[in-house]
């Protein structure tokens, strides 16, 4: 039997608890520095509290400290990782080697940022101790295949959500615009920008494009998939986005894994409790700039989004004839007041919120951009979001009780789906009862009141009807022992895998590369104890002029059907352009990858 988590994000310890009630087994935030998102820090204070409530499920917390550190910051990065670890969080990410080095006592799990896409990558992290690696967002299902028949360890990957169109932790594409560093937690996403596509005569071929955007992923028919493939822990992005996300994409994902587990026998959740949402998932209504699969089934064009790296929305229709104040579509469609659209026509795109609905026509705040033949794409659903704030659904552990009664007092036993129980008594003299029945009747009821509780009672056994026990007596006996209940969950510790680094593994290459970003000693000392002879200096610490910044799965050649393995119509160097910044494209076709030089001004740290 094979554990499948789902793994969702937390920007805060609301998204926490909003992940937990929605069905998550695992949650991911960050502590208050070395995170990649330094904008999602968080106190130690609501660290712990999110892992308490999470426990309670069996929940795992895993705390993201996976930035680069250099050597003055090596101090504070292990205090910080050993407070953490005290608050009781089951694994840290981490994507420099120092704290490998370091001897924490915790799961270590390989972030992203460590470049994650060769078996023997994956198999050394394995061999130095990290129980889990978490995986490259670009890989294909048979780069999957290949690093599980070649490694043991427990494989993540992302299954919604953004996508680093750079491979991660090898892009410093931020860096080489500004002091804003995505290995440091910063970035300040160019790939997202205008861009000029130049040739080497300067000519311009394409103008103010989003030439580096890509689609937002979304793996969700291939759960299954993956699952055969190897993955244990499917990662939902967004440690940025607020709780109606949360709520919305987590409880889809619970839905759609639900489906699968339960129609096999190889695999089980890791956590326990149910989440029955009060509304309908809907991953098409959160922030979302179109679904793409991605390069899972193979390098592939039709993933960029050219025109906006904004969220587009989900599709509703086609402008089909325009008046003065409004517009028809070409299909029926449900956009009502308050709903926020977007539209795609010849001059651009523009958005503007819906007033109302008068006589079939749609009425918009705005004009802007309605012409025939326009797309129109929805947004923001008003409605669907009113919805996810007013949802309050409670993740509940099922849990059998049993009443026992006697002439010398009263016994009350619960016991959870795990086989978790506690049992609470009552030393008394009871009477007789004048209607058996009705005392089992009154036992049943009052017993399976759970109130707000974790826990749902699902089934009561009455002993001993025969005698008499106060409503009042087995409701305070009920709230004891469901006290007590959690309490004794909370007791047990969850599983965990915490490997020692015996120094016997050897790195894979006698060198270490500047894209590797070795920036303390300690990290240094990581490596050369496992083989390296040669590491050099840091890219994240050096001038990026000359240098690759990205290197990526995505090519603007084959999104553009000009590939050169295709005999295309454009040949010569290309360039892209924002503003000062000027990237050089450069395209291996053995690999299939396309890699943008800094053609600028480096800048130091």
């Amino acid at each position: 039997m094979r554990s499948v988590e789902l793994l969702s994000p937390a920007r805060d310890l609301a998204a926490a608890v909003a992940a937990v009630d929605y069905g998550a087994d695992a949650v991911y935030m960050g502590g208050s520095r070395f995170g990649a998102r330094r904008a999602a820090a968080n106190g130690i204070g609501d660290i712990a509290r999110a892992v308490e409530y999470a426990h309670q499920y069996g929940v795992r917390v895993h705390a993201a400290l996976n930035t680069v550190l250099f050597d003055d910051e090596l101090a504070d990065a292990e205090a910080q990782a050993r407070e953490l670890i005290a608050a009781g969080v089951d694994a840290l990410i981490v994507q420099d080697m120092a704290l490998r080095r370091m001897n924490l006592p915790v799961e270590l799990h390989a972030s992203t940022q460590t470049g994650n896409t060769s078996p023997e990558g994956v198999r050394f992290l394995q061999d130095c101790g990290f129980s889990r690696v978490i995986l490259e967002r670009s890989l294909t299902l048979d780069d999957i295949r290949r690093i599980r028949a070649a490694a043991t360890v427990e494989l993540e990957c992302f299954v919604h959500g953004a996508i680093c169109v750079g491979h991660s932790g090898r892009c410093f594409l931020s860096r080489s615009t500004s002091s804003r560093s995505g290995n440091r937690g910063e970035c300040s996403q160019p790939c997202r920008l205008p861009y000029d596509l130049k040739d080497a005569s300067g000519r311009t071929l394409v103008s103010g494009k989003h030439l580096l955007s890509v689609r937002d992923l979304d793996l969700s028919d291939d759960l299954e998939t993956l699952i055969d493939a190897g993955i244990a822990s499917f990662k939902i992005e967004g440690r940025l986005k607020d709780v109606r996300y949360i709520k919305n994409v987590v409880a889809y994902y619970r839905r759609r894994l639900d489906d699968i587990i339960a129609r096999r026998t190889d695999i089980v959740r890791p956590s326990v409790g149910r989440s029955v949402p009060d509304f309908t998932p809907d991953t098409a209504k959160s922030f979302t700039r179109g679904a793409s699969r991605y390069m899972l089934h193979g390098k592939c064009g039709g993933v960029a989004s050219f025109d906006t790296p904004k969220a587009v929305g989900e599709p509703v229709g086609r402008v089909a004839s325009v008046m003065r104040r409004g517009f028809v579509l070409d299909r029926p469609n449900d956009l009502a007041a308050g709903d926020g659209i977007c539209i795609i026509g010849r001059k651009g795109m523009a958005g503007t919120n819906v007033n109302g609905i008068a006589d079939g026509a749609i009425v918009p705040n705005r004009m802007d951009g309605i012409e025939a033949g326009a797309e129109v794409f929805r947004n923001y659903d008003h409605r669907f979001s009113l919805a996810l704030d007013r949802s309050r659904t409670r993740r509940t552990i099922d849990v059998d009780a049993r009443v026992a009664l006697a002439a010398d007092g009263a016994t009350l036993s619960l016991r959870d789906c795990e086989g978790v129980e506690v049992t609470v008594t009552r030393s008394l003299t009871l009477a007789p009862a004048a209607d058996p029945d009705k005392m089992e009747q009154t036992a049943r009821r009052t017993v399976a009141k759970s109130g707000d509780t974790i826990f749902s009672v699902r089934d009561v056994a009455v002993d001993g009807a025969e005698m008499f026990a106060p409503a009042s007596l087995l409701a305070e006996m009920r709230r004891e022992a469901l006290d007590a209940l959690r309490v004794a969950r909370l007791s047990r510790p969850l599983p965990h895998r915490i490997t020692a680094d015996d120094g016997t593994a050897r790195y894979p290459s006698d060198t270490v590369t500047r894209y590797e970003n070795v920036t303390n000693g300690m990290a240094a000392e990581f490596y050369r104890t496992h083989g390296v002879r040669h590491i050099e200096p840091p890219l994240e610490t050096s001038p990026t002029a000359g240098e690759r910044v990205m290197v990526s799965s995505y090519c603007l050649r084959r999104e553009m059907g000009q590939c050169l393995k295709e005999s295309p119509s454009l040949r010569g160097d290309l360039y892209v352009e924002h503003g000062a910044a000027r990237y050089r494209l450069v395209f291996d076709c053995g690999r299939c990858e396309m890699s943008l030089v800094d053609c600028g001004r480096g800048r130091k740290r």
